[in-house]
């Protein structure tokens, strides 16, 4: 019997569901993206979720109950955990862009090849003689700034061609996020763009693993 296809969404709160504009309410899983990936792929895939809200890059987030956020220190426990994986979906970095952390979109571009990008590719399974396969989506562009987010807006629409670039060069997959919007509070994807994502990774995905 052909082993499942097992995939491992790696996020921040995009990733983990949350509701644009509520107050830390999360969508049904059949709802959020990596769900609804779930279902139009079938049974042949097993998709394993792995969004946390706040998570950043490598960023630590000094407010109360926000221990564990920097995603480069649970990235290798993670990769570990479920091994083994075959595709790596990740889309994270919009946290980096707060007004606390004082990045650019070109350091944002670095640290994600430096501490995400070349360690998924490089994380060999312990399973068996595989590496996993990547998928880098872009994540979305920020639409209302505030306090949180001064300068927000413009450095989150530099990270799209700054990913793809990061994809190019790593030859690695990758979904751009033009089609998508963020929802009410301006940050969170709207529920209509957790369907839509899903919609376009799922193609790719068959276009990964279903090539004739």
């Amino acid at each position: 019997m052909k082993e499942t296809i097992r995939i491992l969404c790696y996020g921040d709160s995009n990733t983990w569901g949350y509701i644009s504009g509520s107050n830390h309410q999360r969508h049904s899983k059949e709802e959020r993206w990596p769900g609804a990936l779930q279902a139009m792929l079938g049974d042949k895939y097993e998709i394993i979720e792995e969004g946390l809200n706040s998570r950043t890059l490598i960023s630590v987030d000094e407010r109360r109950d926000r221990e564990g956020r920097s995603g480069a220190e649970y990235l290798l426990p993670c990769l570990d955990s479920h091994d083994p994986i075959d595709l790596v979906i990740i889309m994270l970095g919009t946290n980096e862009l707060k007004t606390e952390f004082y990045r650019n979109p070109k350091e944002i571009g670095e640290i994600f090849e430096e501490y995400f990008v070349k360690k998924i590719l490089s994380r060999k399974s312990v399973c068996r003689n595989t590496y996993p396969k990547l998928l880098i989506i872009a994540p979305p562009v920020i639409t209302k700034e505030g306090p949180n987010f001064i300068g927000g807006i413009a450095k989150s629409e530099k990270l799209n061609e700054i990913y793809q670039d990061i994809a190019m060069r790593n030859d690695c997959y990758f979904v751009g996020n033009e089609e998508w919007k963020t929802g009410e509070d301006g940050i969170h994807l709207s529920r209509d763009s957790h369907r839509i994502i899903a919609s376009i990774v799922s193609r790719k995905v068959k276009e990964i693993f279903e090539k004739a």
